[in-house]
């Protein structure tokens, strides 16, 4: 779903101003409870999933200037469990844009609500949303302005990530062709 070739010929379309990561960049965060928790006592992995789609979908809404899909979640990585009554913290900017994808990234903080020691990283994720007009087709996205050095490193981070998601993608796409063209059935 990500960048896909359209009809319209790329060079009949207008160019997009671009956006600084700092306008869309957003937080996200919200006290656990025990509704949120799995029959080990700590927060379920798929509420803190949840949390990062949510402030991945906000940044990539902002930075699109319309609706965004989640077209895939890679690299979810939890470092440390959360509990009832942390405070946790979702923060998500766009790293990368494509013509009409975009990589969000997303560290997830814990602190305890009550104390006052900093928060912890307890987590981290990339997602590439996909702008979708008023029919749910792929539409443009503005590109992506880098403003610090770490940003620029995120940036030239996602373009090596995507070189690999777009490798994995061909390698199962033609593993699949060969194994019917030998008479195999999945």
């Amino acid at each position: 779903m990500t960048d896909q070739v359209t009809d319209t010929d790329p060079a009949m379309e207008p160019d997009i101003p671009g956006k600084p990561t700092s306008a869309s960049r957003t937080t996200l965060s919200h006290i656990m409870t025990h509704n949120d928790t799995n029959l080990l006592g700590t927060v379920h992995g798929g509420v803190i999933m949840k949390l990062v789609d949510d402030a991945a979908g906000a940044v990539a809404g902002r930075h699109s200037g319309g609706p965004a899909v989640t077209a895939s979640m890679d690299e979810m990585v939890f470092l440390e469990p959360v509990r009832v009554g942390d405070l946790v913290h979702v923060k998500a900017q766009v790293n990368w844009t494509g013509r009409t994808s975009m990589e969000i990234g997303v560290r997830v903080l814990a602190e305890r609500w009550n104390e006052s020691d900093p928060a912890t990283q307890v987590g981290s994720a990339y997602l590439v949303f996909t702008g979708v007009d008023a029919d749910g087709k792929p539409r443009r996205v503005p590109p992506v302005i880098p403003e610090t050095e770490r940003d620029r490193r995120r940036y030239q981070e996602a373009q090596i990530r995507r070189t690999h998601r777009l490798a994995r993608r061909r390698a199962i796409r033609e593993l699949r062709e060969k194994r019917a063209a030998e008479g195999f059935e999945d």
